[in-house]
């Protein structure tokens, strides 16, 4: 049964789980069901089913900083070059239940200099389309034993995220030889990845 975290908790994943070594970290959120028309048809530009939210990955080292430009793991760039970190591609709508997007990680094979995974989720083309995390609801981050598709680890984002647009709902980090998830649940007002990426460069 999985472990259902707070902002702010952190769980070891593998001491204790000595033969996990292939997870799947699921990312879902559902766009916040408005009626057309009326003051919230004209805030929210026709309501919010049009969220396009995107999932992305940052390997960092030991001081918080990419290696590389593809150390960013996103819709444009599926896989990290050492193969241990796989994106299985874009959802545009956030709609139906279970995951919205999806990252395969091969714990074995992320490179020795690669201390922390950081997930983010952004909403695509936030500032030109005038959204934010306000208008998306259910929000959540888990984590699973590929091999046994046991859900080892989940959190649910609660905090108000109005006028945020982009999201750290997770990260997995190495401690003492050992992996560890955090829940984050922090929010920015990064309008990209791009942005998040460049102060990590």
């Amino acid at each position: 049964m999985a472990i259902t975290l707070q902002k702010g908790q952190k769980i070891d994943l593998t001491k204790g789980n000595a033969g996990l070594k292939n997870i799947m970290v699921g990312l879902g959120w559902d766009p916040v069901q408005q009626k057309s028309g009326g003051l919230f048809g004209g805030l929210f530009g026709g309501g919010g089913s049009n969220v396009d939210c995107d999932a992305s990955v940052l390997m960092l080292d030991e001081n918080d900083r990419l290696l590389d430009k593809k150390s960013v793991i996103y819709f444009g760039n599926l896989t990290s070059k050492c193969g241990s970190v796989k994106h299985t591609g874009d959802n545009l709508t956030g709609d139906g239940d279970g995951d919205d997007e999806q990252v395969l990680i091969d714990l074995s094979k992320v490179p020795a200099n690669v201390h922390k995974l950081v997930f983010v989720v952004n909403i695509y083309q936030a500032v030109q389309r005038k959204q934010h995390f306000g208008m998306i609801q259910n929000a959540f981050i888990r984590v699973v034993d590929s091999a046994s598709r046991t859900e080892l680890v989940h959190y649910n984002l609660s905090d108000n995220y109005s006028d945020m647009t982009s999201l750290i709902p997770g990260e997995i980090y190495r401690h003492g030889g050992e992996w560890k998830f955090a829940a984050v649940g922090s929010g920015t007002k990064d309008a990209s990845i791009t942005e998040i990426a460049n102060r990590h460069a």
